[in-house]
């Protein structure tokens, strides 16, 4: 969900979510908050059960601290599922995104033989595993990085490739972002901001790289792009700003 408003922030008109919503006041929250954002809420799913919900605190730095969550709440027990017109949606998108925490991994191979091109993030997960579950279906891959040295980066990503990924993009904070295809490797440098909340300033870099992508840029000015939504994304609080008054 946060890349899908945070792509419309970076400059594409037509973007849509297609995820599960349960049936309590936060979920009531957020799908005001999509609506005032202009996504259309015509692809959710609307269920009775505990929305996904996250405690999230900040260091003096302003980065954001992860106290607890529900790990997804109803989402979590009642995985989404395509029917025939989901994959007609998905068909007629020019890129699909999605992410570790969407407990959608059976659906993945119906998804990729529908979309043009199917994009994930692995966030920090590098079980073996489960890249190698996910990693075939992928025209490209998105992980977090920190502190990774240049020759993990590599070996990360080249796992990644050598499992049948298109390319594979490293957000790695403050130090940046790796990208490769095997072929070419990019280093994106972060970008200066003002810091008052990095919740979903890795979102924020997938959302500018993507929008990129799609209005027909190369790898390093889309990595350009994300370095720069993800700098701006650090100006506003939360992922993409309304705050639940809780």
């Amino acid at each position: 969900m946060n890349v899908a408003v945070l792509a419309r922030c970076a400059g594409l008109a037509a973007v849509d979510y297609m995820g599960i919503l349960g049936n309590d006041a936060p979920a009531a929250h957020v799908e005001a908050a999509i609506r005032a954002e202009g996504l259309s809420t015509h692809l959710l799913r609307r269920v009775q059960g505990e929305n996904g919900l996250a405690r999230v605190t900040h260091d003096a730095s302003g980065d954001r601290v992860f106290l607890g969550s529900n790990r997804g709440g109803i989402r979590r027990k009642l995985m989404l599922r395509m029917d025939a017109d989901d994959l007609d949606e998905i068909g007629g998108a020019a890129f699909v995104h999605s992410s570790c925490f969407s407990y959608i991994e059976p659906e993945l191979p119906r998804i990729r033989a529908a979309a043009r091109a199917l994009s994930f993030d692995f966030s920090t997960e590098q079980d073996p595993d489960y890249l190698g579950l996910v990693a075939p279906h992928l025209s490209l891959a998105f992980l977090s990085g920190s502190g990774l040295s240049i020759m993990h980066l590599r070996d990360l990503a080249h796992r990644l490739l050598d499992l049948g990924t298109g390319a594979v993009c490293i957000t790695r904070g403050a130090e940046g972002a790796y990208w490769t295809d095997g072929a070419q490797e990019y280093l994106q440098p972060s970008l200066p901001a003002e810091v008052r909340d990095t919740m979903g300033a890795g979102d924020a870099f997938i959302a500018g790289y993507l929008a990129a992508t799609i209005e027909g840029a190369a790898p390093a000015p889309a990595l350009a792009r994300g370095a720069e939504h993800a700098a701006l994304a650090c100006s506003w609080p939360g992922a993409w700003g309304h705050p639940h008054p809780a």
